[in-house]
């Protein structure tokens, strides 16, 4: 099967989660609907595949980012300008140049292994922001560390239909 060009995706849900609560609760639904095999996926990952890739990039902000992924200046000056508009919504389809895959944490995981993983790094980031700056917009306050990772969360989620 070949990968689905997800900025095109039709039918994606329209998401907006208020808190980490709300991104758990939606997590959860996805995860009761694949196991009684009503979840529609849009997208090229598995339920624990995108939980994965969530908790993941959450653990970078608190634990440190791997060492290739290093931007360009030019690029983190850019999006910097754009950080109100990230901290809004995320957009589909963007891939990392150079990282094969387009990102980073892209292990498959079962639904439950996923959604443990995801689970965990939320009660981490709901405890504390990260000690270092993002590593595209720099300085970010706790709650913006929150929202941003609710945007990340919002996006994934959204190509899962109960």
């Amino acid at each position: 099967m070949s990968a689905i060009e997800t900025k095109h995706v039709q039918g994606r849900r329209r998401l907006h989660f208020a808190s980490i609560d709300d991104a758990l609760r939606d997590a959860e639904l996805i995860s009761e609907a694949d196991r009684n095999g009503t979840l529609k996926r849009l997208g090229n990952w598995t339920p624990g595949q995108a939980f994965g890739h969530i908790a993941g990039w959450i653990g970078y902000a608190l634990d440190g980012y791997p060492p290739d992924l290093r931007p360009p200046w030019i690029i983190k000056i850019i999006l910097r300008c754009m950080k109100s508009k990230y901290l809004r919504g995320l957009p589909a389809g963007a891939r990392i140049p150079k990282i094969e895959g387009g990102t980073k944490n892209l292990e498959v995981y079962s639904t439950d292994e996923g959604l443990s993983r995801l689970r965990a790094a939320w009660e981490r980031l709901a405890k504390a922001a990260p000690p270092r700056p993002n590593i595209i917009l720099g300085e970010l306050t706790h709650e913006e560390w929150i929202a941003l990772n609710l945007r990340h969360a919002e996006l994934h989620q959204s190509f899962f239909v109960l």
